[in-house]
């Protein structure tokens, strides 16, 4: 499988979105334990997770610790996943809010080093901005944690252009990732994505395929891609990845799964070469 980088650590080009095995829906753990352990076996070593990704504020963390599962029960070394988890998010009732104040970003934090079980987390990610509280407020908690060596990597998520230079500014070095939506069906964060390629920050597009509950759709819906997909023999799945991998160097597509058999096809859209004319046809889609 293809290589790329975040910050400095070497991942797979394609990483596994935990999200769709702990929000509503959600398969057994069992299954989605396999669907974990297929991908390691796939060589896909980066997983992105959020202690939101849960039903409510009472099973807050349910992602990260059935990661922290999975990676013990892999009867292998997994000293070389990178896991990536999140902090911001709130979910009172179920509902999605945020919160990016600067006592709750430390309790979060101490709340996932226990849930992932580790000392230091890999990358932590600001979820979304609070427009409750300034953004370099938060930042700046992001960039406390850093110094003090309870997270070796820092990213951002859900920012625009500006937000991401702020960041930059406070944190440095230490900021080496923007995590926003880009999709076949949206494609608004193209500036953000153009800023991180020539600032080399990783860009890790959630929702590659269009959402959880249109991922399955995405041939119906855009038949560039089914066309391109037909072409090769492969799904439209794997041509929309590879489709964003073709984008920029700096871009890690992070498709959510909660089988076994997606992780699987998605994981082949890291050795699917398209053609600039395909490429092209698929930018105009």
């Amino acid at each position: 499988m293809q290589t790329r980088t975040i910050g400095n650590i070497t991942v797979s080009a394609i990483g596994l979105g935990e999200m769709p095995m702990s929000v509503a829906g959600r398969p057994e753990e069992a299954r989605s334990i396999r669907t974990i352990h297929r991908a390691l076996e796939l060589g896909i070593n980066f997983i992105d997770t959020a202690d939101s990704y849960c039903l409510n504020e009472q099973e807050k963390g349910h992602g990260e610790r059935l990661v922290a599962k999975a990676l013990a029960s892999s009867g292998r070394d997994t000293s070389d996943i990178l896991v990536a988890t999140k902090g911001g998010s709130i979910r009172p009732d179920g509902r999605w809010e945020h919160n990016g104040s600067p006592d709750y970003i430390r309790s979060a934090c101490e709340a996932s080093l226990r849930a992932l079980g580790v000392e230091a987390i890999g990358l932590y990610q600001h979820h979304r901005p609070d427009p409750k509280v300034p953004y370099a407020d938060t930042i700046g908690t992001f960039k406390e944690l850093h110094d003090q060596g309870k997270v070796r990597l820092v990213g951002i998520s859900n920012a625009n252009v500006a937000q991401i230079a702020q960041a930059q500014e406070i944190l440095g070095d230490a900021l080496v990732s923007v995590q926003n939506q880009f999709a076949p069906n949206f494609r608004s964060s193209e500036d953000e994505l153009k800023y991180c390629a020539e600032a080399g920050l990783a860009f890790l597009p959630w929702s590659p395929l269009g959402g959880i509950s249109r991922a399955g759709e995405l041939g119906t819906a855009h038949a560039a891609f089914a066309e391109v997909a037909q072409a090769h023999g492969v799904s439209p799945q794997q041509v929309a990845l590879a489709w964003e991998l073709a984008k920029s160097p700096v871009v890690i597509p992070i498709p959510g799964a909660s089988r076994p058999e997606t992780i699987s096809d998605s994981a082949q859209a890291a050795d699917l070469v398209l053609s600039a004319e395909e490429i092209a046809k698929l930018d105009a889609a």
